[in-house]
């Protein structure tokens, strides 16, 4: 029987913040970070697509973690080293080899930050008991969230208003935020240090060594495409979000973009309003308001209402780059509008990747298919920038666009269970 000394409520909430905010350093923070720097659209969008790898290569390293150390060493050393990285970011910014310097601090984040995530995931199954994990599944919702609005919100609106005391001093700017979130990070280290728990079960598995290790990965891609309907699935998980994938990155460079490049020309501390807030909320509502509908009628019933809504995104962008709106507000009402359908068609996606990892080893085809579905992002990120630099804005979002009818075209080819998603009290009905 497990005895916890500590309540879930002292370090759950700030474990769940410190395990989403690196994605958003290295996914988003990077790229306005080097868009203000001066960096041109194809290589933002080049750089820093490679820092999905991390998080594609998760399936493979994860099983090691079991082998060296606890889950809770792995969380601890992991905020020290994701502390250090920030660290590397801030000092590096202001040097004549800033671009190299914060490249490699960006990797190590980005490494660590996997690193992070794979133990906290295994830690709070080990930590909680089964009621625990269910009633703190939507408090980590909520704090992961709050790492996003925290990340793309706060900390651009925070380098915005620095370069308005330090008279535009960009790099400065930037360094003294990131020294800011370095101090906090190592905050957050030494309160887990305190706060998490010791469950009698993180221990390193006994028996577990390399060569075991790399027959459950053999075995876990040979049941992977042995599964039933494999090519519609993987036509799906790699190709679904391909609107996304072109837009993802090249969206938050047009709203910062100037007005004679094409884009809407927003500040460090708008582009935190719009995009890193009333976005981020935006998106939380979609996915809570695409899972109850899924639970009410299934994700049969709701696919193709979610895959259009998933699609929504590149209207309104082809919208704003036409219009060029000047009111703050009609940006963030757009904004809003296309988060809302991209949180609530994003729904239909996370579903079947449960749907499909269905089985014996659905805990490891999970990751698989969530690892691919992080390698379809990497990949159409790598020449994004330059797609959009060849073909401008405009003509680049009606290209995303057309782009959607390959999402409807794998999702036209998915059989699902009807019930699938339910809940119990509707299949009954």
């Amino acid at each position: 029987m497990k005895i916890f000394k500590r309540s879930p409520w002292l370090w759950v909430p700030t474990l769940a913040f410190s395990d989403g905010f690196p994605l958003v350093a290295v996914m988003t923070l990077s790229v306005i970070l080097y868009k203000q720097l001066g960096l041109s659209n194809a290589a933002i969008t080049f750089y820093t697509s490679w820092l999905y790898l991390p998080w594609v290569l998760k399936p493979v390293w994860s099983p090691f973690v079991d082998l060296i150390k606890t889950k809770r060493w792995w969380v601890l050393t992991m905020e020290v080293l994701v502390g250090a990285a920030l660290g590397g970011i801030a000092f590096t910014i202001p040097t004549v080899f800033w671009l190299q310097g914060t490249l490699f601090f960006f990797w190590l984040l980005a490494f660590a930050g996997a690193c992070h995530c794979i133990a906290a995931d295994g830690f709070y199954m080990l930590g909680l008991d089964g009621h625990q994990q269910a009633w703190f599944m939507g408090i980590r919702s909520v704090f992961d969230r709050l790492a996003t609005i925290f990340g793309q919100g706060v900390l651009v609106m925070v380098a915005g208003n620095l370069q308005l005391v330090f008279r535009n001093s960009i790099p400065y700017s930037w360094s003294l935020m990131f020294y800011g979130v370095t101090g906090l990070f190592l905050a957050l280290w030494l309160w887990h240090s305190y706060a998490l728990p010791r469950p009698t079960e993180d221990v390193v598995r006994p028996g577990i060594n390399t060569h075991t290790i790399w027959r459950e990965i053999a075995n876990t891609f040979r049941t992977f495409v042995r599964k039933e309907q494999v090519v519609a699935a993987l036509m799906f998980i790699l190709l679904f979000r391909l609107p996304e994938g072109l837009l993802s990155k090249v969206s938050a460079l047009f709203l910062i973009d100037s007005g004679h490049n094409g884009g809407l020309g927003l500040s460090p501390q708008e582009y935190g309003l719009v995009q890193g807030t009333v976005g981020a909320i935006g998106v939380a509502l979609g996915g809570i308001f695409g899972g109850i509908a899924a639970s009410h009628g299934g994700l049969r019933k709701w696919l193709w209402p979610m895959a259009f809504a998933f699609t929504l995104p590149s209207l309104v962008y082809v919208f704003l780059s036409y219009a060029l709106p000047s009111s703050l507000l009609a940006i963030n009402l757009c904004v809003f509008l296309e988060q809302f359908g991209y949180g609530f068609g994003l729904t239909a996606y996370m579903l079947y990747l449960i749907y499909f990892s269905r089985g014996e080893f659905r805990t490891s085809h999970y990751a698989l298919a969530s690892a691919l579905m992080s390698l379809s992002m990497m990949l159409l990120g790598l020449f994004a920038g330059a797609l959009q630099e060849t073909m401008g804005y405009r003509h680049y979002f009606i290209l995303v666009i057309l782009c959607c009818t390959v999402t409807y075209l794998v999702t036209a080819f998915l059989k699902i269970d009807p019930q699938f998603g339910k809940r119990e009290d509707d299949e009954t009905e």
